[in-house]
């Protein structure tokens, strides 16, 4: 029986979700488990699987919609089944095939593509919204641009809609037309000429002469993503409205150094497993678990802050900052000061997986009370973290250099590591930021000492 397919709800907090990208067509059969379509809310990118075989019997919303959670997007069910009880656009709603993907949408019979351009003139591409990187495909392979499903931004044709014409052999008349891919050997489907087999061709001179005329793009558009968006909302939100101010100090990194080699020496000789310790502890760990204890101490440091009010908490959940492809990400380790610190490691480690495999959960992506960023990794001596409103302070992480102290009137030599505490001075003034400043400092010297808490 036909059954709908609901846009998931990933979180609480979540109300809709944006079509990504539909893997499959309306008439492609499916199986369970096999990715229906890809998904995105602001933060982290899903796919969706099928739950039950069938066929895809009608596509309610294209890509790049904004679907509310729990409506329906989809129906699978047997040929023939009607729909129209599960579509939410209500009765007056398009033909299922005009809301089909892009693929299914440029799919049409080889012999009608080929009378239909050899009947037309060839198309002004100045009359055409498209982009540069399209615009120059299509001229470079003849395209006829007439039934191009133009995906792009406000009906704008871009280069993969360019491409699905190439793929299906919608070509112009003139040197590069239906002649030539009629000529040419098709290794796509059903014998169709992709684009590898007109690169394969030679083109005649006057093609290749007015591929040579054609002007190169020196520029090309992409549309920015939902986590963007929220990134840059965040950012002017935060910088416009707080008094940031920015403390640096540096340590003497011998004592985590040495607590590192130590648990790594442990490690290899098999220890961490047999006596239940974490399986691998880094710096960046070493440095969570202090601020979760020390901040506690510290409670303008840890809270929030409003223009009516402040608001503090009783426990730290500890926002760790991680790059990724999409953009910046700030998972929360809820109650990192009640966890050891191979807890700390083991979800830290887990949520930065989760960002950057664009799974993880919109839950985890909020309600930190203090944030941890760590560019240490690139060699940053010092840098001005951005604060994560509505929260007071943020600390930056340096990387490690070598510094010298005298000892007994000698220069030695240690490993020094520096941080970087952005404050919002409307909630801080300059002694209690330097204050908590200096007690993590001390923390992490006497590393070992803290431990025994």
């Amino acid at each position: 029986m036909a059954t709908p397919v609901i846009m998931p709800r990933q979180g609480q907090s979540v109300e809709s979700c944006i079509i990504g990208k539909w893997y499959k067509k309306v008439g492609d059969k499916v199986t369970v488990g096999e990715d229906l379509f890809s998904y995105e809310t602001d933060k982290a990118t899903f796919d969706e699987a099928a739950k039950l075989d069938g066929e895809i019997l009608a596509i309610f919303f294209p890509e790049e919609d904004d679907v509310p959670c729990l409506m329906n997007v989809c129906v699978i069910g047997n040929p023939g089944e009607s729909v129209a009880e599960f579509d939410p656009r209500g009765t007056e709603a398009a033909p299922v095939a005009a809301t089909a993907p892009v693929a299914a949408a440029v799919q049409v019979a080889p012999a009608a593509q080929a009378s239909a351009s050899a009947a037309a003139p060839a198309v002004d591409l100045s009359s055409i919204a498209i982009s540069p990187r399209a615009k120059a495909l299509a001229q470079k392979q003849n395209v006829d641009l007439r039934a191009a499903a133009r995906s792009g931004p406000k009906g704008r044709v871009i280069e993969r809609d360019v491409r699905s014409l190439i793929d299906a052999g919608h070509f112009a008349t003139g040197a590069v037309g239906t002649d030539f891919a009629a000529g040419t050997a098709g290794s796509g489907i059903g014998g169709r000429v992709s684009v590898s087999d007109l690169d394969k061709t030679v083109v005649p001179a006057a093609a290749t002469q007015a591929t040579a005329a054609a002007p190169v793009a020196s520029s090309y558009e992409e549309k920015h993503t939902n986590i963007r968006k929220l990134i840059a909302k965040s950012m002017v939100q935060s910088l416009s409205t707080m008094a940031q101010l920015t403390y640096n100090a540096s340590f003497d990194a011998t004592e985590i150094l040495n607590f590192r080699a130590k648990h790594k020496k442990a490690k290899e000789a098999g220890l961490t497993e047999a006596i239940g310790l974490p399986a691998n502890v880094t710096i960046n760990d070493i440095i969570l678990y202090t601020v979760s204890r020390v901040v506690k101490s510290h409670k303008m440091c840890n809270a929030h802050y409003f223009d009516d009010k402040m608001v503090f908490f009783n426990n730290v959940n500890l926002g760790v900052a991680v790059d990724t492809p999409r953009g910046l990400m700030v998972p929360t380790i809820f109650n990192a000061d009640q966890l050891t610190i191979g807890e700390i490691s083991a979800q830290a480690k887990a949520h930065s997986a989760a960002c950057q495999q664009g799974t993880i959960s919109p839950d985890q992506l909020k309600d930190g009370t203090i944030t941890v960023t760590n560019l240490g990794s690139l060699g940053i001596e010092s840098f001005t973290p951005v604060i994560n409103p509505p929260q007071t302070c943020i600390l930056g992480v340096n990387c490690l250099t070598t510094a010298f102290k005298l000892v007994d009137g000698q220069p030695v030599a240690y490993s020094s590591m520096s941080l970087s505490l952005t404050a919002d001075h409307r909630a801080i003034d300059g002694a209690p930021a330097a204050r908590f400043l200096k007690d993590l400092k001390n923390a992490l010297e006497n590393f070992s000492l803290l431990l025994m808490k």
